[in-house]
């Protein structure tokens, strides 16, 4: 579904010269959801970018299978309806639906995302996790075979999560492929087929996910999520 070979991708700064991403190669079967963990600025995001088409990579490749659907970290940035049933219907306009067709996408997207009773509420006035079921909508409403979620519980309560994490699991029944970036690995880590971690803007470990958490982790500054509370002085980093 996605096969990067030898991706490598650059920035100048006032500093000098950074290097966001070192000869990465990596290949995603379709219908897999792929968990893709690192500290801030491991390179995930410039990731993200180059496989949505939204960068350009310096050398190195992408095949992908499909049309690829981006869910920003800041989801209101990517809302362009005044309500969701306005949002939601822009893709499958763009996409040249018939009146049907468009119709019968925001219903479905509106429905699998459970908002169905704020189809015509003011989008600005949702809470965060409405706004991020919002976006994902809008992939759905596309059948775009392949999303990505970047920092998917970015300012989610338990609540939010749960509602996130209930559609990743219908969209893996579907069987679209899925990447999750995010450093909050313990949120998500469990719906994985695989977890691929970034460090410094290289691919440092690729296996299953019960492989990958006997590595030291904190070497990567990533918390170990299988770390055991025992007791009040445990609830502290």
């Amino acid at each position: 579904m996605i096969k990067i070979t030898n991706l490598c991708k650059s920035f100048e700064t006032s500093e000098g010269t950074i290097e966001a991403l070192k000869h990465i190669s990596l290949s995603i079967d379709r219908g897999k959801c792929i968990v893709v963990g690192g500290e801030n600025g491991s390179g995930k995001s410039v990731l993200m970018s180059i496989i949505a088409g939204l960068e350009e990579a310096d050398c190195g490749t992408i095949e992908c299978d499909g049309r690829v659907g981006l869910v920003f970290q800041e989801a209101e940035t990517q809302i362009l309806g005044e309500t969701p049933r306005e949002d939601i219907a822009f893709g499958p306009k763009n996409l040249r639906f018939s009146k049907s067709q468009i119709k019968a996408a925001v219903d479905n997207a509106l429905n699998k995302t459970g908002l169905k009773a704020k189809a015509d509420y003011p989008s600005r006035f949702l809470s965060g996790g409405e706004k991020r079921r919002l976006a994902i909508a809008c992939m759905i409403s596309m059948n775009l075979p392949i999303i990505i979620l970047d920092e998917p519980y970015a300012n989610l309560d338990f609540t939010g999560v749960k509602q996130v994490n209930s559609l990743i699991k219908l969209l893996k029944e579907e069987g679209k492929t899925i990447l999750i970036l995010t450093h909050e690995i313990e949120k998500s880590l469990g719906l994985a087929d695989d977890f691929v971690v970034l460090f410094q803007g290289e691919i440092v470990c690729n296996d299953k996910p019960e492989n990958v958490l006997k590595q030291n982790l904190e070497k990567w500054n990533i918390r170990n999520p299988i770390f055991s509370y025992k007791g009040l002085e445990d609830l502290v980093w």
